[in-house]
Parts: structure tokens; C-alpha cells; sequence
């Protein structure tokens, strides 16, 4: 899933299964770790709050990456970048690089450049190293820097578009920001052009500072040994149930549908089986109840005994915003138990309970018992039960 820098010199592939490379344990001293979703996203949401500082517009773009509008920012930019970076470092205990410039293309440019000065000293001045402007670079050493970077590394630019360039000569980024735009439209696409528009310095790629709403929300799990029962399969598909709503309710939207899914190990003996069911919902939903009932039932449902399933999940899909909801013609008898009853003060206070005091702290009733105690938990909750995602635990560097 991911590689340090050293692993990567062990030739270790990107997705390597672990079994191929598990005897780089006794021979270089090769460290695994074991996924935990939950503290990646709780780190990225305090890394992302503190990048904020650096300027009034923010796109997140993945989980460890935002682009941040300076428009209107007065001072030394690199300066408040070193601070904002320092902060980040001593605050959560991430390393980051920040790279400025004028459009998002060469702003990615400027953050890879910053990041392989300091990994690798001597590929690009010392000065900048963790925090590059590349817009305050005069033009001979801004020229100097993109004739060191390959071509491969503009962002848009992909392994079979890269090995087309350099079969035409260019080999370098400031071989491509040469180039004639329109010919390159000509030669590739329109999208390279914009990308070598960016390189020249034309804004091409908008700052989307209010993405859309996700389209589908996920929620899965491998779990930490294989689950033969029933029981603790209802328990973990009724939790990931419930984090989606979580997830649905912050977007301001509603599922129609739920999707349940549960596999065993391709690579372990044994009898295999997959399975998947889509649930329709009568009404649109973010109830947390509703959601984890469905799920439940559709386990139920799909459960088979004598398999050993290693991994399970929910994915909300036919997603719509709360503010356009589709209702329902009277045309047949409703019993009054039938009518939902309006939860959505229940939703936001079991919400705001578990932003508070830590998820979990209220859950729906089908997801058992919390704590390391659970059987279908991941290996790294039962080994380290005190590693939670509260910062007060997760360690800090000082600058």
C-alpha cells in the first residue's frame, strides 16, 4: 500500500503481496504495519486544518495533499511556508514540503522539487529544500531547476505520454514549457496543452475549493484473522454502516441504495466464496440505524457457513442531496408503524457525541461490543489496543 524510501531501494514493488518479500524481515530488517484507516483520515483532517493557515482558499485534493489559494497573502511566502510547515511537524509529527507558484501544475512542480531537494541533497540547491517558490526564482535559475527535473515528473504527464516526449526530444521540463502549445495540442491532446500552458505560467486548472459530494461512499475492512461466524460479520458490516452514514450526513446527502460485500482470501486454503448484494432503500436515508439495519440483513442473507471471510464491506450508492428528496404517492394503506419517524436530531447529536469524545462513544446497537475485545477486529487494534487516533497519542516531533 505504501513505501518508505527504503523499502523501495529493496526493489519492493507497489502492492507487493507480503508473503513474496516477508524474508526481507530477517534479511534487511524489513518493517510492516498494519492499516489503520481511521487515524490516517483523523491526521489528514489535523494537517489539512493547520495547511489552511497558509492562505484564505483550500482544495483538498487526496488525503496527504491540498492546494492553497495565496491570492491576496502579503509577506515573505516562504517564510510563512517554513512556519506553517514547522508547525505541522511539531503539532501531529508529519514531514511535508510545500511548493509555490502560479498555477497548480507548477505548484506540484515546485512541491516534488522541494521534497527531492531534502530527500536527496545535491539534485537541487539547498535553499529549496522542504518550502521552493519557483515564482520568486530568477529567470536563468528557474530555467536551471526545470532542466534538472525529467519530463516525467509534471503532474498530467503519465509513463506512455512521457515516453512519447522524450522519443520527440524532450526530455526535460524546460524542453516542454518551450514547446509551442497549440503544436502540442496538434501532437497530443488538449489536456497536455493546458498542462504545458501551466508550465508557461496561464492558469488553466481552477482552484476547487468546494468539491463536489462523493457520488458513492465506501466503508471496508480486512479483518485481523478470518471470521467463520455470523455474529461478528452482522457486528462489523452494522459499524461500517453506520461510519458511512456518518460520512453521508457531513456531505448533506441521502443513499437510496446500500451495497454489502464479503470475500475470503484468495490466497489462504480452504473453501472460497464472494459475495455482494445491493439493498434498496424504500425512502432515502442518512439514518445510521436504517443503514445498519439494511446491512445486517442483507448479511444475513448472503452468510454461508464453513468460510473463512477475510475482509467485508459497505458502499452507499444512488446518492442525492437532502434538499431534493423524491416522496411517495398515498396509493396503497400505511400502517402507522410503517411511517419513518424524523431521527435527524438523533443523527446530529450521536454526531456531534462521537466528534467529541471519540467514534464510537454512541454507536447503533448491531455493532457489538468496541475495544480490542471484538473478534473481527484488524491485528493492529488487538495488539496495540492503546493506539487510538486522540492526539494526545500520536507522538510529536519538535522543531
Amino acid at each position: 500500500m505504501a513505501r518508505s524510501n527504503e523499502a523501495k531501494d529493496l526493489g519492493i514493488r507497489m502492492g507487493a503481496p507480503w508473503f513474496q518479500i516477508r524474508h526481507l524481515e530477517q534479511q534487511a530488517g524489513l518493517v510492516a504495519l498494519s492499516a489503520n484507516f481511521t487515524l490516517y483520515g483523523d491526521m489528514s483532517d489535523r494537517m489539512m486544518s493547520l495547511a489552511a493557515g497558509l492562505g484564505p482558499t483550500q482544495e483538498i485534493y487526496s488525503i496527504d495533499e491540498s492546494f492553497i489559494g495565496l491570492q491576496g497573502v502579503r509577506g515573505d511566502l516562504v517564510a510563512r511556508g517554513h512556519k506553517v510547515r514547522d508547525r505541522i511537524l511539531q503539532w501531529i509529527g508529519i514531514p511535508t514540503c510545500i511548493g509555490i507558484a502560479p498555477t497548480k501544475t507548477l505548484a506540484k512542480l515546485a512541491n516534488h522539487i522541494a521534497k527531492t531537494a531534502e530527500r536527496k541533497p545535491g539534485s537541487y540547491p539547498a535553499e529549496l529544500a522542504q518550502v521552493c517558490n519557483l515564482a520568486a526564482l530568477p529567470a536563468q535559475d528557474l530555467d536551471d531547476v526545470l532542466k534538472a527535473t525529467d519530463v516525467g515528473e509534471v503532474w498530467g504527464v503519465g509513463r506512455r505520454i512521457g515516453k512519447q516526449l522524450k522519443e520527440h526530444g524532450i526530455q526535460t521540463v524546460l524542453d516542454l514549457v518551450r514547446m509551442d502549445p497549440a503544436t502540442i495540442r496538434r501532437g497530443w491532446n488538449v489536456t497536455l496543452e493546458k498542462t504545458v500552458r501551466e508550465l508557461q505560467g496561464q492558469p488553466c486548472v481552477d482552484l476547487d475549493d468546494a468539491p463536489e459530494p462523493k457520488q458513492q461512499i465506501a466503508c471496508t475492512r480486512s479483518f485481523g484473522k478470518p471470521v467463520t461466524e455470523l455474529e461478528p460479520l452482522i457486528e462489523a458490516v452494522s459499524e461500517f454502516a453506520s461510519r458511512a452514514g456518518e460520512k453521508l450526513r457531513k456531505q448533506n446527502s441521502l443513499a437510496r441504495e446500500l451495497l454489502v460485500f464479503m470475500h475470503t482470501s484468495p490466497h489462504r486454503q480452504g473453501p472460497q466464496l464472494s459475495r455482494s448484494v445491493v439493498v434498496p432503500l424504500r425512502r432515502p436515508t442518512d439514518d445510521s440505524r436504517l443503514l445498519a439495519g439494511a446491512a445486517a440483513e442483507a448479511m444475513r442473507r448472503m452468510y454461508l457457513p464453513g468460510h473463512r471471510f477475510i475482509k467485508a464491506g459497505v458502499i452507499l450508492v444512488d446518492l442525492q442531496p437532502t434538499s431534493v428528496q423524491q416522496q411517495e404517492l398515498d396509493l396503497e394503506p400505511v400502517q402507522q408503524a410503517e411511517i419513518p419517524r424524523d431521527r435527524s436530531r438523533l443523527m446530529v447529536a450521536m454526531d456531534v457525541i462521537n466528534q467529541r469524545y471519540g467514534k464510537g462513544t454512541v454507536h447503533v446497537g448491531s455493532t457489538g461490543q468496541t475495544g480490542p475485545e471484538r473478534t473481527w477486529g484488524m491485528k493492529q487494534e488487538r495488539r496495540t489496543p492503546q493506539y487510538t487516533t486522540r492526539l494526545e497519542d500520536v507522538p510529536v516531533v519538535r522543531a
